[in-house]
């Protein structure tokens, strides 16, 4: 079973908006349903878990539009007080209809970019790993600094990546992997792939994808509004 996990409990104050950044329509669709529609319309997602507060769950159900979008969602989950403790409520909702054997996909609503394509990518490179992670390279010429005000290290370019979701794990391990970080070191995880990293779990890197970008500040809003104008036509 491979269960989608919509990351949608942030505030995205950056964009500055009164409305959080995921729940804006673009070309009369509100961005987190872009993921929706995308993560249910795709044959090997089987369900599809969303963190949101209370006070969006209601818009979200309108949003489910489709006969897939409501077949397959399962639930909400409370958000949590960072990014990584409402990924762990999900994971405790998921575990309550999931295996542990099964496969969680977690991603952004914030990404609504996100493609068929790099889904499969996910799903077909989990086989004999524990987790996937989409990455990309790094174009610019990467350093350390101890201080923050000189340069350490000049760090090889083509050894250093940054991740991007959507991330797959096996659901039980991963499920592991968090709890072992509670009760302190969880407040200090910034990425989904962390806890995997720290707990040894074997994770597989996939070519990412450019396109798929984050909604974080008002500029990026802006552009992804070009790019769903110009899918539009």
């Amino acid at each position: 079973m491979n269960i989608a996990l919509i990351l949608s409990g942030g505030t995205g104050v950056r964009v500055g908006t009164e409305t959080p950044k995921q729940y804006i329509e673009v070309e009369g669709t509100p961005v987190i349903a872009y993921s929706i529609a995308c993560l249910s319309a795709h044959e090997r997602i089987d369900a599809v878990q969303i963190v949101a507060d209370a006070s969006w769950q209601s818009e979200i159900k309108k949003w489910l539009t489709t006969d897939e979008m409501k077949r397959k969602f399962r639930g909400f989950s409370d958000p949590g007080e960072t990014r990584q403790f409402s990924i762990l409520h999900g994971l405790e909702d998921i575990r309550t209809y999931a295996d542990d054997l099964d496969y969680v996909l977690v991603h952004d609503a914030a990404r609504p970019m996100l493609s068929p394509h790099q889904i499969t990518q996910c799903l077909d490179a989990i086989e004999g790993h524990d987790g996937v992670m989409p990455i990309l390279p790094m174009n610019s010429a990467v350093y350390i600094s101890t201080d923050g005000q000189r340069v350490s290290q000049l760090l090889p370019r083509y050894q250093v990546f940054a991740g991007q979701a959507p991330e797959l794990f096996r659901l039980g391990v991963y499920y592991q992997a968090n709890l072992r970080l509670l009760p302190e070191q969880i407040h200090a995880i910034t990425g989904s792939t962390e806890p995997a990293i720290l707990a040894g779990m074997d994770i597989a890197m996939i070519p990412g994808d450019e396109e798929n970008f984050k909604i974080t500040t008002a500029v990026d809003l802006e552009r992804f509004r070009k790019v769903a104008k110009e899918r539009r036509k």
